[in-house]
């Protein structure tokens, strides 16, 4: 590594650290999947319920009398984290563009360092 100028390293670097990032942004983005369904199934629970509804707040569970604004404030939780998947969606993409040309970008660099 020694033959390897400091801008070329510095370049490593930042390879590095987009490759971070992008990992974190697709990590989230599962997770926040993963939650939408979540959500999805107990709305479909709570749509089938015919007995008494509860909730959780913080460590308990209360009773709901109005299952229906439950299942609002589900759906607004839904739709908000659907619009932060979108929004992840389009960072992931933005992030892979420049990775792939980063990637190119410093392959070329090693390739003419090897040389």
């Amino acid at each position: 590594m020694n033959s390897i100028s400091p801008q070329l390293q510095n370049q490593i670097a930042q390879f590095q650290q987009l490759q971070q990032q992008l990992q974190a942004v697709s990590s989230q983005k599962l997770q926040m999947d993963a939650q939408i369904k979540e959500i999805e199934r107990t709305i479909s629970e709570l749509d089938k319920a015919t007995g008494d509804v509860y909730k959780n707040v913080g460590s308990l569970m209360i009773k709901v009398d109005n299952k229906d604004s439950v299942k609002a404030e589900l759906e607004e939780g839904k739709e908000t984290m659907e619009v932060r998947v979108k929004s992840m969606e389009r960072q992931e993409v933005a992030l892979r563009e420049k990775y792939e040309s980063m990637q190119e970008s410093l392959n070329k660099a090693m390739g003419q360092k090897s040389e």
